[in-house]
């Protein structure tokens, strides 16, 4: 064979590798789309303007008790308070409040590291520790979990899942996080509401402008409609939005 017929051939080869590849990676996919498979709930397909705030905390005594005030003064019963197992057992006093209040309650893990790193035993091993504690604490059995940080890979959803636990994300992340201003936390969550949304918020000590932003969000919802359900109601009324199940890249909190 002459030189051009070789490079003709290796050509050839190349891209049928390559196509070979691609055919590989999308199979290995199918199991991670796959309907059979966990999968994270991000918000729910429905009609009704139904709307859930829910409030992560993992560290702090200053902000949860003014946030807890607000929900009361404004009226609203139904709201999801996700836990973390240490804050938890370090302030009791705060989750009785939660719990008297009728907030209902989820997971937010035991340590705050991400779940995706670990290996399954000790994803399955955070995960029962959170769920011993808040039972022990609060009197109930949590059903919901989200996330440290908000990372999990398919892996963790299958724990999750064999736990008992259905992992909740969110459609709107308010930003309060990032403590970039009232207005911002306002605007963000108000432009980007929709019927069916959960709305990611916090009440740890980090969040230092969500307390200030919360009654107009409140008050602006319910002008515009809206009615506040917990995460668990959201779910029961409605099938799963049909997102695609995915890998949750981890953000700073």
């Amino acid at each position: 064979m002459n030189g051009k017929k070789l490079r003709r051939i290796f050509v050839i080869l190349m891209a049928a590798l390559f196509t070979a590849g691609i055919i590989y990676s999308e199979k290995n996919n199918i199991s991670v789309f796959s309907a059979n498979e966990p999968s994270a709930i991000y918000s729910v397909v429905t009609d009704k303007k139904l709307i859930a705030l829910t409030f992560d905390i993992s560290w702090g005594e200053k902000r949860p008790e003014p946030i807890i005030q607000i929900l009361k003064d404004k009226g609203v019963t139904n709201a999801t308070f996700f836990l973390s197992s240490p804050w938890t057992k370090s302030h009791p006093e705060i989750v009785k409040q939660i719990v008297d209040a009728g907030f209902e309650i989820g997971s937010h893990g035991h340590k705050h590291v991400n779940y995706s790193t670990l290996n399954d035993e000790e994803i399955r091993k955070q995960i029962q520790t959170a769920d011993q504690i808040l039972k022990e604490s609060t009197g109930q059995t949590p059903m919901l979990i989200r996330m440290p940080n908000g990372d999990f890979d398919k892996r963790v959803l299958r724990i999750a899942n064999q736990l008992g636990y259905t992992v909740i994300q969110w459609d709107t992340d308010s930003l309060d996080w990032m403590n970039k201003g009232v207005n911002n936390i306002i605007n963000r969550v108000l432009t980007k509401a929709h019927p069916g949304d959960i709305v990611l918020m916090h009440a740890s000590d980090s969040c230092k402008q969500t307390h200030e932003a919360l009654p107009v969000i409140i008050d602006k919802l319910r002008e515009q409609g809206y009615q506040f359900v917990t995460v668990s109601q959201l779910i029961n009324q409605s099938k799963m939005k049909d997102n695609p199940i995915r890998d949750q890249m981890p953000q700073s909190k």
